[in-house]
């Protein structure tokens, strides 16, 4: 940086203003800490949906988030398993409730622009909490400081970088973090539809040999669908009128719901798992898309990421009580540590679900089929397997328990 370089000095500067970088800013904002905000954001019109788990929830209730979103998100009381590969070996129909675990919900489905404009509304709650609505023009990285160069207006200077810029992250090229990248067969179809029976609250996962087609319920006789299927498949889907794509989506529902009617938010791109060599380094802290790319399958992309920055903010509250630096090497290699095991063994157990269904290999079928039989009559693994489904029970961030920082 030049002498005559203004800077803005912050403790922490967050670079990406989706949701995950938006609940991150918040839960840094919680721990007293000044925290700059930049990035431009998301478009008002994104029809996207994301299935916000029980601990996500508590987070943003914890955070004051919640309060807004309650009326417009849909509950998820039970999840059905349908097995529809055509295989030899087929898996038994399974239902999970989330009453089994003396739970209301295992969580709540949002549309994504008022999941966004209930996290804006709150940012106001935090008078050291600054927004830059502009696009990062370039990031440097020294010993002591991190600097974000925005386009226009002034350079902001850091003691901490939390790069929620997505999977093409700039901040994370600047950090010099390697990703691994593994693409697969197949595109994901999202859209949303109105039906003419009702869901019941139930989220319904056909397993079919392109992927999972999975319907997750919204607010009345509407759900969000997430088909996972091949490349041509998709853009054939993407290339029909709303009419005949209503049609061919209900009878591969099995017309569950009855007659489908498009209700917009049609998007496509091709699935792929993205890998960081590491989670944190030289001032700065991955979250989200920059921290782990996942198929859509089992609701764990935001849900990892809110994760992602509930302990971040945990591990910044207890540096900032001991006075020590938030950006030193120990507290990025602990954060690293701390979220490591969750998102990969999140990440294995998606792609070996999405690899058993793509398999013809009969052992692969007997594999998965017989998985989801024993959990389905042995109670105790069957809890189990919905507890962990919602969240890690070990190390799970104070936020996701309701707990202040």
């Amino acid at each position: 940086m030049t002498d005559a370089e203004a800077v803005e000095d912050v403790e922490i500067a967050v670079v990406g203003a989706g949701p995950a970088g938006l609940a991150c800013a918040l839960a840094l904002a919680s721990t007293g800490a000044e925290v700059a905000l930049i990035g431009l954001p998301p478009p008002p019109e994104d029809n996207r949906t994301t299935a916000l788990l029980g601990g996500s929830v508590t987070a943003l209730e914890t955070l004051g988030v919640w309060a807004g979103l309650d009326e417009r998100a849909a509950p998820l009381r039970a999840l059905r398993l349908i097995d529809d590969t055509g295989g030899l070996i087929r898996a038994p129909e399974i239902t999970f409730r989330a009453a089994e675990l003396g739970l209301d919900a295992f969580g709540w489905n949002v549309i994504n622009r008022d999941l966004v404009a209930a996290q804006r509304a709150r940012l106001g709650a935090y008078p050291r909490l600054r927004r830059r609505e502009v696009q990062v023009a370039a990031i440097e990285l020294t010993g002591a400081h991190a600097f974000v160069r925005p386009v226009e207006g002034d350079t902001v200077r850091a003691r901490l970088l939390v790069a929620a810029d997505g999977r093409n992250s700039l901040a994370r090229a600047a950090a010099g973090i390697s990703v691994s990248r593994r693409r697969y067969p197949q595109t994901a179809v999202t859209l949303n539809l109105a039906h003419t029976l009702q869901h019941d609250d139930t989220s319904t996962e056909f397993h079919t040999s392109r992927g999972p087609f999975t319907l997750v319920p919204l607010k009345g006789e509407r759900s969000s669908l997430v088909c996972v299927t091949t490349p041509e498949d998709a853009e054939a889907l993407m290339a029909m009128a709303d009419a005949a794509l209503a049609r061919t989506l209900e009878r591969r529902a099995q017309s569950l719901l009855g007659q489908f009617r498009i209700d917009g938010g049609r998007a496509a791109w091709p699935l792929a798992v993205e890998t960081p060599s590491r989670l944190a380094a030289r001032r700065v802290a991955l979250i989200g898309d920059a921290a782990h790319v996942v198929p859509p399958i089992g609701a764990q992309g935001l849900n990892l990421g809110l994760r992602d920055g509930a302990m971040l903010a945990e591990l910044v509250a207890e540096a900032r009580r001991e006075g020590t630096d938030v950006g030193d090497d120990k507290l990025l290699g602990r954060y690293h540590r701390a979220r490591q095991l969750d998102i990969s063994s999140r990440a294995f157990a998606i792609d070996m679900l999405n690899r058993t269904l793509l398999s013809a290999f009969l052992p692969a079928q007997f594999a998965r089929s017989t998985g989801l039989w024993l959990i389905d009559r042995l109670p105790g693994l069957r809890r189990l397997v919905m507890r962990e489904g919602m969240g890690p029970r070990l190390g799970e961030p104070r936020l996701m328990r309701g707990e202040p920082l």
